[in-house]
């Protein structure tokens, strides 16, 4: 499956949801925000929204401090 992930382009054996994708990726899922071609999956929607073949993922890490 080829995605293209915060304007890089790149395979993956294909995560099936968001949320297989945020941890395939090695990401915590409460840290981060995940736009899918230009529409922003909320966090309880992740394993529902599926991924296809050529979509165009952006995602966003929150980083704390102070």
């Amino acid at each position: 499956m080829q995605l293209t992930v915060n304007g890089e382009p790149r395979s993956f054996q294909g995560p099936p949801n968001v949320a297989a994708l945020v941890a395939e990726l090695g990401l915590d899922a409460r840290k981060v925000a995940v736009e899918r071609n230009l529409e922003i999956v909320p966090k309880s929607a992740y394993a529902a929204t599926a991924i296809a073949d050529g979509d165009r993922i952006e995602i966003v890490h929150f980083i704390g401090g102070g």
